[in-house]
């Protein structure tokens, strides 16, 4: 038998799992694809954390409105402030998949679902320094911050869930 039909000398020596990962597409291997993949890990490790924390303080917003018991209140603020530390990361990763897509079409529903969860920041960031103010002082407009906070997260999920998907190869 001749090389061409068992490969190069040098594949002959290497191991078997060598020779098969060299046999795969070059842009699988690449360090941009296994960045992209942890980023997209990361993504939905960490996105799902201030959903709840946002929710968690709707309802404590609501319990402080109904009982006037400052824990209440002082709970929100802690929980406000924990979901914008981790709503960081998912929205620096969400700016990098939505608007630098290396030349591919972006979909409408991700642009929009993205400027959706901009806003749904924007406004928990304006409800903390409306938390930061004396208990008193918090209602109504910390409650109608944080619901309105909580709409516009839910209608940015709508949006990524309406999200057309990738056709698939066929066989």
């Amino acid at each position: 038998m001749n090389d061409d039909t068992l490969g190069s000398s040098d594949d002959r020596r290497r191991p078997a799992a060598d020779r098969r990962s060299s046999a795969r597409d070059p842009a699988e291997s690449t360090v941009g694809s296994v960045g992209a993949r942890a980023a997209a890990l990361l993504f939905e490790l960490l996105d799902p954390i201030p959903y709840g924390c946002f929710l968690a303080a709707l309802v404590f917003d609501a319990v402080y409105a109904l009982t006037a018991v400052v824990f209440w209140v002082k709970s929100a603020a802690w929980l406000i402030a924990m979901g914008l530390l981790f709503a960081v990361v998912p929205r620096l990763i969400d700016l990098a998949r939505v608007w630098w897509r290396g030349g591919r079409p972006r979909a409408v529903a991700e642009t929009i679902a993205f400027w959706l969860n901009f806003c749904a920041i924007a406004a928990a960031v304006v409800n903390a320094f409306v938390h930061s103010r004396d208990a008193y002082g918090v209602m109504p407009t910390g409650l109608w911050l944080s619901g309105a906070t909580m709409v516009l997260l839910m209608l940015a999920t709508g949006m990524r869930a309406v999200q057309p998907s990738k056709p698939t190869e066929r066989s």
